[in-house]
């Protein structure tokens, strides 16, 4: 399975350099998307010096923790959000003939995938931290690398559940659309400004407060944190992305039982 990981990402890189516009264009979006979403977060800051005791340094902060561990979901686990599209088309019975775990499969179908997007994120981080004043440390600089892979894990748990149910509906890119915006728009901003039952949706339900907001708030030093929660329970977000992938991959396997193709 390492050989074959290996392989895929020579082919990835194989296929960027053949196609370079591709590549340059897909960078010049990523570079566009996130620049039109921190442009908004400053018009907003300008209009709200202060929301909720977050400033715009700290929201700048905020957001490039969210951006750098959703850059890495896209990087290393995207693939994940075609398994509808391969079930509708008749194509995912070709993994089940297959020796390797079929998620394996799935996750390292050839694509033009490379990861500017997270080199990107990366850069924004370290220009935020700076900003933002956080305190760098040896613990900072060991634990943040982990947040981030738990916020990928994160986000890979919820696509991956959202991709097993199409075992069952075939088409479910409005549900995937929902949970997207939820993550995209709520998570640019402290979840302390929204009702204590969005704040529960986004701790407990769809946990994408564990990407950015939790740990944010600790190494910011935050005091007033949502839901009367201690900041601390940032330093949790490694452990509940690897709980949410298992809890996920064991609904994939039950999802796994139940497909009967599409008859195409």
């Amino acid at each position: 399975m390492l050989a074959a990981y290996v392989e895929y990402w020579r082919i990835n890189l194989l296929t960027m350099l053949e196609y370079r516009a591709n590549f340059v264009m897909w960078f010049v979006f990523a570079v566009f998307y996130h620049g039109v979403a921190l442009a908004a977060l400053t018009v907003t800051m300008l209009q709200f010096p202060s929301m909720n005791g977050w400033n715009l340094r700290e929201m700048f902060f905020l957001y490039a923790l969210w951006m750098t561990a959703h850059e890495l979901h896209n990087a290393l686990f995207f693939n994940v959000v075609a398994v509808p599209e391969y079930i509708r088309e008749g194509r995912f019975d070709r993994f089940l003939v297959r020796p390797f775990d079929t998620l394996f499969q799935v996750l390292t179908v050839p694509a033009q995938i490379f990861p500017d997007g997270l080199i990107l994120a990366i850069v924004t981080l370290c220009f935020a931290v700076g900003v933002a004043g956080v305190r760098v440390d040896a613990f900072f600089v060991a634990f943040v690398p982990l947040v981030v892979m738990g916020g990928a894990l994160i986000d890979l748990g919820i696509s991956l559940v959202i991709a097993t149910i199409a075992f069952w509906f075939i088409r479910v890119d409005t549900l995937r659309w929902v949970v997207m915006s939820l993550e995209q728009d709520f998570t640019r901003y402290p979840i302390s400004i929204y009702t204590r039952a969005v704040g529960i949706v986004l701790s407990f339900v769809f946990p994408f407060a564990f990407m950015n907001y939790f740990p944010a708030s600790y190494f910011l030093n935050k005091t007033d944190v949502a839901l009367n929660l201690n900041p601390a329970v940032g330093l949790l977000t490694p452990a509940i992305g690897v709980a949410w992938v298992a809890v996920a991959y064991a609904f994939w396997r039950v999802g796994l039982r139940h497909y009967e193709g599409t008859g195409s």
